[in-house]
């Protein structure tokens, strides 16, 4: 399967989380990483899977990375009516009302342009006392079973 993981970022940690389950999965599947601020959601391919990884910054805003990608979504207003995604969020839940928005703001403006969204969010808290990988690494192997049926 081609898989593309996206990450928006302020610190890193997207994009560290994006290259561990880039080499879990390329024995497996056709995977590449790219930080959002280098795509433009109207290049998005619907032959590929995408995973979604951003985090929160602030309270419950997107990462840096996350703004443009996000504010070409709502200017250019792209039909993604053939996209395909998934999402995992980075949070910290000792922000209760802002916990994990970053990634709820990605999800719904991807939705708004038509895109479809595999599954239940991914969501890793910063509080807590799993690493992202442990949450991330089985999240995504449901994510790729349930996109290879939706693919076929």
């Amino acid at each position: 399967m081609q898989i593309s993981l996206l990450f928006g970022t302020e610190t890193g940690n997207t994009e560290m989380l994006c290259d561990d389950l880039q080499a879990e999965l390329e024995a497996d599947h056709d995977v590449d990483v790219a930080n959002l601020q280098d795509v433009n959601p109207s290049d998005l391919d619907p032959t590929r899977f995408y995973v979604f990884v951003c985090s929160t910054y602030g309270e419950g805003e997107l990462p840096q990375s996350a703004i443009p990608f996000v504010e070409t979504l709502e200017s250019d207003n792209p039909n993604l009516a053939q996209i395909k995604f998934s999402m995992f969020g980075f949070g910290d839940s000792s922000y209760e009302e802002t916990y994990n928005q970053g990634s709820n703001v990605l999800a719904n403006s991807l939705t708004k342009a038509g895109a479809t969204m595999l599954g239940p969010r991914g969501l890793h808290d910063a509080s807590g006392l799993d690493d992202a990988e442990e949450i991330a690494f089985p999240w995504i192997q449901e994510r790729i079973t349930e996109a290879q049926a939706t693919f076929t």
